[in-house]
């Protein structure tokens, strides 16, 4: 049949692949670095353990079982509860840097972000290995309080969970901070203005304005803090010193260590499932909050 004869028909070929071709690059991205090993780790979760290591190939519900152990459960709430933390100081400390960011002329504005980013311009490992100088028993810190004798003798930094969530803070505050100033950069200043001329005051302003329309920028941040803390691995083995064990270190230990690679596989699917429903309430979160700004 000539293809001419019916031109819907053509045109919707042309279509299709050209959304193949647009698509394609990045369907096989998805397909082969995501895809691919998530079938992989929910496969060898369903297995187990040999007796020297490796993969029985027996069809086998012990893994999941096992994590339901109080043990393992103690290590999820220990990383759920220190990411909280950790992303909690980081919209503390955020929310304010951000809205002060954003008030700047616009030529300061971009050096106050690069001042935010440059961080990450160094390697992660020597930027965690930065802090144990500074927390050590003879790091900076722990010797300029006792040069000028608020201490007498060295405080214990180092090596607890208030040093792991102090590196997790470090290492990801400027995802929460970049988030928050794009949304808070967007702001319309009319929205401000008017709320002003109606008398409100500025903290009445914030509350109202401000911070409502921002909530989107805060979800995300939130998001981009939560869900690398969670998985961190390095920052709890340096600054924790084995003391604090998160999910990251056992599932780490679970391939490397006890080569049990089919219950390392199912740690990491109850990880992938906790931050799955996170990004599904946050989704839920956001279309909630557009839907109530529509309707207002």
């Amino acid at each position: 049949m000539d293809p001419t004869r019916n031109p819907s028909r053509a045109a919707r070929r042309e279509r299709l692949v050209g959304r193949l071709a647009t698509l394609g690059p990045g369907l096989g991205y998805l397909t082969v670095l995501m895809l691919v090993p998530l079938a992989l780790v929910l496969g060898y979760s369903l297995f187990h353990r040999g007796r020297f290591g490796g993969i029985v190939y027996e069809a086998s519900a012990d893994n999941f079982t096992r994590v339901a152990d109080g043990l393992y459960l103690g290590v999820i709430w220990t990383s759920v509860k220190l990411a909280g933390i950790t992303t909690l100081l980081a919209l503390l400390l955020g929310y304010p840097t951000a809205y002060l960011i954003a008030q700047l002329p616009s030529g300061l504005r971009t050096v106050a972000l690069v001042l935010v980013v440059l961080p990450f311009w160094t390697n992660f490992l020597i930027r965690t290995y930065a802090w144990i100088i500074l927390l050590n028993s003879e790091g900076v810190i722990n010797r300029a309080l006792t040069a000028i004798g608020i201490i007498e003798r060295p405080l214990e930094l180092l090596y607890t969970q208030s040093a792991v969530v102090g590196g997790l803070l470090y290492a990801y505050l400027p995802l929460m901070v970049l988030p928050l100033y794009s949304a808070i950069e967007r702001l319309d200043p009319q929205l401000r203005e008017a709320s002003a001329n109606l008398g409100a005051r500025p903290a009445r302003t914030f509350w109202s304005v401000t911070l409502p329309l921002t909530l989107p920028g805060m979800l995300t941040g939130c998001i981009f803090v939560f869900v690398p803390s969670l998985g961190n691995f390095v920052i709890p083995e340096l600054l924790g010193g084995g003391r604090t064990v998160m999910v990251g270190n056992l599932i780490r230990d679970q391939f490397l260590k006890a080569r049990d690679w089919p219950f390392g596989s199912t740690l990491a699917l109850v990880v992938i499932a906790l931050l799955v429903l996170l990004l599904m309430a946050q989704a839920w979160a956001a279309r909630r909050l557009t839907d109530g700004r529509n309707h207002a």
